[in-house]
């Protein structure tokens, strides 16, 4: 397909879309690392910057969920929209909808699982949150996997939402991302 003429999203929505990106791509990888890890003053330390990272995710989802609410985002070019078989299309928006469910899913486990083991929340040190749920061990043993399991359902769609703008950008070259703020205008 050439290269159609494509609408960009309002510079906030932009920063907001890579903002959240990177900020899920280094939550998740902090995740990864500091799992398995001994105890020790480091991991603690890890957990700690990793449930900042978690309300700050949460507070950006909040923010763009706003901002998405009370800014319509451009619609697809006909031609980009015509050219994508249904199920593309279908898949598009449950992938962005799953995301967005995701945002606030992936944080909030995570913060009631800490607040079930009994562990305080204080946001970068400085400011201490509420308990989400009340210390409960069987609670925790029940959302700790549900973080997990919901926090690599986010990574398998973000996945899926870069392979299918890579897929936009290399094989159907169709623009799609300079919608944001990528490639030419």
């Amino acid at each position: 397909m050439s290269q159609a003429f494509v609408s960009r999203h309002h510079p906030v929505a932009v920063a907001l879309h890579w903002l959240l990106g990177v900020a899920l791509i280094a939550i998740f990888s902090l995740g990864l690392y500091m799992a398995d890890l001994p105890f020790s003053p480091q991991r603690l330390q890890f957990y700690s910057w990793h449930k900042w990272a978690g309300v700050t995710v949460l507070t950006l989802s909040f923010v763009r969920l706003l901002w998405r609410l009370t800014h319509r985002p451009p619609a697809l070019p006909v031609a980009i929209e015509m050219a994508m078989p249904a199920w593309q299309r279908t898949a598009h928006h449950a992938t962005h909808l799953g995301l967005y469910v995701l945002f606030f899913a992936v944080p909030l486990l995570g913060w009631a699982y800490s607040s079930a083991e009994g562990f305080p929340f204080v946001w970068l040190g400085l400011v201490q949150l509420p308990d989400f749920v009340p210390v409960s061990e069987s609670l925790a043993d029940v959302l700790k996997p549900l973080h997990k399991f919901s926090a690599y359902a986010m990574a398998a769609l973000v996945l899926l939402h870069v392979a299918g703008a890579l897929k936009h950008h290399f094989v159907d070259r169709d623009g799609l991302l300079q919608r944001m703020g990528l490639g030419r205008s």
